[in-house]
């Protein structure tokens, strides 16, 4: 409930910086429940916004709009608010939330049991401009500037994924544009107790400099933000209240997904499965990868290399694994539904030259053609998409599992200045393809009868809000070295303190990789360790030797047993040991689901009172209760890694038991990977010797 707002008159003139060439004294009002300022034909307003937050929009030129594209959800949740405006000041408390404004319009949020500063806007310079700068661009729109202070010893975490490598994120700058393997989704989280989201999805940037921090819109219709204080496991439960959590994981996704780069055919398909079954390898899952279609965009089988799809299902149904089938949001001019969707306004619009968005290879061509990209923002777009989906995938098939690559949109050349999409502008709108992608999923299958608990896609991309819709996220087109390896730890952390719980790797990498090296077996074993503990596992990669891009292009062997005795033993043991996990990585899933929690935690999500915690950047907690601490460099054989104060830890392999608050070296032969259990929690990390596991042989097919 609301209270009605306290508004005081004074005789006093507020403070106002005389230094300012015409200094502005804004006037306050109560409306809704929150807290409004005006002044020099600006408005800003701040709304509860959940428990211990708000929402935060400012408009230069007119009032404050609803309806603008973002992540929060429709719904404005209840939250208990309280407003006071006295003095030239106003104030807004929510909870352990208190935003204070001055009559200048300046902003800065408080802890509400001691005022303390937690974030405040500041000015750039001391005439101009202020913390927040308007550029007009034409048409309502502006160059968006929103400057905040910077604070010594601050840690920033969050901003979705990059192959930068860096955990806390403090001193870099940021790109807000969706990229191959640059995941944009713009959830900052702080060591000073607070988790901010741009709610924009402009193409823009975000700096994070020793001088401040400015996010900027390159061209957007108001300033649009939402906050909450708390440490970062009460950010992350109140974020995923306001944007959405993730269903529930379907059982099957939490097993071992296999995928190369491709199988051409059917018969390599099934031949492939068929063979995990044999050797008694478990198995849940197998994607059927691109050029699998007639022609791009017509997202049908192509009878000559995928004669009977019923057929290929039903066997692996039997065999309990899952067909997931890559769905591309392009569409060659060779496509059947190319024509219609361009009469129907279906694709993205340019604003200059033809409406085509990257060059692509076709089948019965023998160079590329121009292709279009779907409108993903306009409903009548999605439901056309899911109409072709449905009908040559789910209806004859049974087909509910989607791999939705290339969904950045992948433009070649990338100007989104150039677009104009159903919701807006290019400039205006563009990160939030991905997540509109989803939800053309998400909504089909849920229309087709499919409950929540049953949806997962596998999305190269991602935009704030992409989680409630069923989206997993892998981290794109990576390389396939040590190195490599290493900066993913940090884009699956920050991706997960972003809302977004499901992720995964290409494991081995993607570009290469020579499964007779040994150098790459190496790098495949301690990266097939870490994927078996990441919150999906699948195997993928284009393996050597590749082949030019194209519709009859493969790459090399890429199963567990394409990398030689010794390698392919340990890596069927990490099979097993996931396997042995499903139970705990479900139980983790709905951690996910119900609260908002992520798969992957930083040391310092669980331990926020470690101050050491906060700095480890190459281990990470899978759920409450096991610590991992991938092999990271060639040719170890032991790992020291930091286990945090406040709990004991058991080796999970050897069973000797540490005390947190301090780093310890351990064993870590090519076989294993060190995992450390908390405060005696059991899990069936260790294999029982074959003679307590009765018809082991026979099941392995031995």
């Amino acid at each position: 409930m609301n209270q009605p707002a306290e508004i005081q008159s004074t005789d006093h003139q507020p403070k106002v910086s005389l230094a300012q060439s015409s200094p502005t004294v804004g006037t306050f009002r109560e409306r809704d429940g929150g807290l409004e300022w005006s002044g020099r034909q600006e408005t800003l307003r701040i709304e509860p916004w959940g428990p211990d937050a708000v929402r935060v929009r400012a408009r230069l030129g007119g009032p404050v709009l609803d309806g603008l594209p973002g992540a929060l959800l429709d719904e404005r949740p209840p939250a208990q608010s309280t407003v006071k405006v006295t003095d030239g000041e106003g104030r807004l408390t929510v909870g352990n939330l208190t935003v204070e404004v001055s009559a200048e319009g300046l902003v800065r949020f408080l802890r509400s049991d001691d005022l303390s500063e937690v974030l405040a806007e500041e000015r750039a310079h001391f005439w101009w401009p202020g913390s927040r700068l308007y550029t007009a661009v034409g048409n309502g729109y502006h160059r968006l500037e929103q400057r905040f202070a910077a604070y010594e010893g601050e840690k920033l975490f969050g901003l979705g994924q990059h192959q930068h490598g860096r955990l806390d994120q403090k001193g870099l700058v940021l790109d807000l544009v969706q990229r191959n393997a640059e995941v944009s989704v713009p959830v900052l989280v702080s060591s000073r107790g607070y988790t901010l989201l741009w709610n924009n999805p402009a193409i823009g940037r975000v700096e994070l400099a020793g001088n401040g921090t400015r996010w900027v819109a390159d061209s957007a219709r108001q300033l649009d933000y939402w906050i909450t204080v708390g440490d970062p496991a009460d950010g992350q439960r109140n974020y995923s209240a306001v944007s959405g959590r993730s269903p529930m994981l379907p059982e099957w996704a939490a097993g071992f997904w296999q995928c190369k780069l491709r199988y051409r055919t059917q018969d390599e398909l099934l031949a492939v499965a068929r063979e995990y079954k044999r050797r008694g390898l478990p198995l849940s899952a197998i994607v059927c990868d691109f050029f699998h279609w007639t022609h791009l965009g017509e997202w049908k089988f192509d009878p000559a290399e995928w004669p009977d799809p019923a057929a290929m299902v039903r066997e692996l149904d039997e065999l309990g694994v899952k067909l997931v089938v890559s769905v591309w949001p392009s569409v060659s001019p060779l496509s059947e539904n190319h024509g219609v969707m361009e009469q129907r306004g279906y694709f993205i619009g340019t604003q200059y030259g033809p409406m085509a968005h990257a060059d692509w290879p076709d089948k019965e061509v023998a160079s590329t053609v121009q292709v279009a990209f779907y409108d993903a923002t306009n409903p009548e777009a999605r439901a056309f998409v899911w109409s072709r989906i449905k009908e040559n995938y789910l209806d004859p098939y049974g087909i509910t599992a989607f791999w939705l690559d290339a969904c950045e949109p992948e433009l070649k050349p990338g100007f989104q200045e150039n677009l104009r999409y159903w919701t807006g502008p290019g400039l205006e709108v563009g990160n939030s393809y991905p997540a509109e992608n989803a939800r053309t999923f998400h909504e089909g299958l849920r229309a087709s009868g499919l409950g929540d608990d049953e949806i997962v896609t596998l999305n190269r991309s991602a935009w704030a809000g992409s989680q409630r819709y069923g989206a997993a996220v892998w981290s794109g087109d990576i390389g396939t070295d040590f190195a490599t390896l290493r900066r993913q730890i940090a884009a699956g952390l920050n991706t997960a303190l972003s809302g977004i719980p499901w992720w995964n790797t290409d494991i081995g990498g993607f570009h290469g990789g020579d499964p007779d090296d040994p150098a790459y077996r190496e790098v495949m074993v301690r990266w097939f360790q870490f994927g078996a503990l990441s919150p999906l596992m699948r195997l993928h990669g284009f393996r050597d030797p590749g082949m030019p891009l194209g519709p009859d292009m493969t790459g090399g062997p890429n199963e567990v047993w394409s990398y030689g005795e010794e390698a392919g033993a340990i890596l069927e043991k990490y099979l097993r040991l996931r396997e042995r996990l499903k139970p705990y990585v479900l139980k983790v899933m709905r951690e996910a689901h119900e609260e908002g929690l992520p798969v992957l935690r930083p040391l310092f999500l669980e331990f926020p009172q470690d101050q050491t915690a906060w700095t480890v950047d190459d281990a990470y907690l899978f759920g409450r209760d096991l610590l991992v601490a991938p092999v990271l460099t060639a040719g170890a054989t032991a790992r020291t890694t930091y286990l945090p104060a406040g709990a004991r830890w058991t080796d999970a392999w050897t069973g000797e038991s540490y005390e947190g608050g301090r780093a310890v070296t351990v064993d870590a032969p090519l076989d294993r990977i060190p995992l450390f259990l908390r405060d005696g929690a059991e899990l069936p990390v260790a294999e029982q010797p074959p003679a307590e596991q009765p018809g082991r042989a026979a099941a392995d097919g031995r």
